[in-house]
């Protein structure tokens, strides 16, 4: 473009298509300079219409130039530069599903789910907060206390064989060491050693006897026989009193250690035994006033057996303690028969380990 050329027409065509966003000159006066020459090539384009064509066709050099910048014009993208910025809204999005339907639909899964738990132990993925959440809000030693119910009613059918393998035969034994929850008179830490055949401790250098010692112990008691009165020495964390209650009518228990006498009344409260009676004082003097027993179990070792207990005893009745010396060592678990009012009769049988057998209360 020459400079004569130049001077005539500012606006070059090259110009504004390389760069369309920055015309030369304010927007106004492009805009109505293109306005007058779309008006003037109408008016001159109207007539030629009508007429055939010819050399009236042709453009002076000022029509051309008023045709480059007409078609310069509409090359320009008209909207970015005759809308202003700030009128063009921004495109919504779209619209998101209501926060209020999502709960609902989010609420009626966990209902669902939570119908389905009992029935399926299987759940989807979006069911596992549901549970989760169920699990928080639910109190910790309740299921503590179902898993472990489940649990021992099969680990006490187990418990049940291996006595009946090791020469227990009374089925009323039998049957009441399936029906007590062993698991409830332990520490929570030790309850899953509950059934196990060992002796655990409970506190205050005492212990529960083996499974087997009990079954033992009370079926020597029992001898088969019907069972009206029964009393026992050393009532502990009160498992053996539990067990004797479905073996006899009325079950006394002493015990001379006053948290553990309160500790077994707190674990047998939730069992609501009836005929379980407990009473804290020295076991070596017994009870005379509900005197006499069908049958005597002293839970502790002595020396010998006291002679308060064996007046106690009724005729036909049978006691059985460990007898031996109370470091441990050479302890025999003893069987005595009251035969007559001053006859008695003594058996000697298993060898076993109690805790020692002591006067007075603390």
């Amino acid at each position: 473009m020459t400079n004569e050329r130049a001077k005539r027409f500012p606006l070059g065509l090259e110009d504004l298509v390389r760069e369309p966003r920055r015309p030369e000159g304010r927007p106004g006066e492009v805009r109505a300079a293109a306005l007058a020459a779309s008006a003037a090539l109408n008016a001159r384009q109207q007539p030629a219409r009508n007429s055939p064509p010819g050399p009236a066709l042709k453009s002076k050099p000022q029509s051309q130039a008023q045709a480059r910048l007409q078609t310069a014009v509409q090359a320009r993208p008209q909207p970015k530069t005759q809308v202003a910025p700030q009128s063009i809204a921004p495109p919504r999005p779209q619209a998101a599903p209501s926060v209020k339907s999502q709960t609902k639909s989010v609420v009626h899964v966990q209902s669902v789910t939570q119908r389905a738990a009992s029935s399926s132990p299987l759940s989807s993925q979006s069911a596992k907060p549901a549970t989760r959440s169920s699990e928080r809000t639910a109190a910790p030693n309740v299921a503590l206390n179902g898993a472990l119910a489940l649990t021992s009613e099969r680990v006490r059918e187990r418990m049940v064989e291996r006595l009946r393998a090791n020469g227990v035969t009374d089925q009323r034994v039998l049957n009441a060491m399936a029906v007590v929850p062993r698991h409830m008179f332990v520490d929570p830490g030790l309850a899953a050693q509950a059934y196990e055949d060992a002796a655990l401790p409970i506190g205050h250098h005492q212990t529960i006897s083996k499974p087997s010692v009990v079954a033992r112990m009370i079926e020597l008691a029992a001898a088969g026989r019907a069972l009206d009165t029964v009393l026992e020495i050393g009532t502990g964390c009160g498992y053996q009193a539990a067990v004797l209650s479905q073996v006899a009518r009325e079950v006394y228990s002493i015990e001379r250690i006053k948290p553990l006498s309160e500790r077994a009344k707190t674990n047998l409260r939730p069992l609501r035994i009836p005929n379980i009676r407990l009473h804290y004082g020295d076991g070596r003097l017994g009870l005379p006033s509900t005197a006499p027993f069908d049958a005597i179990v002293i839970a502790a070792a002595g020396l010998d057996v006291p002679q308060a207990l064996l007046e106690q005893l009724a005729i036909g009745g049978r006691l059985v303690a460990p007898v031996g010396s109370q470091d441990g060592q050479n302890q025999v678990l003893t069987l005595v028969e009251r035969l007559g009012p001053a006859q008695w009769r003594e058996s000697r049988l298993d060898r076993v380990f109690f805790v020692p057998l002591k006067s007075g209360v603390i």
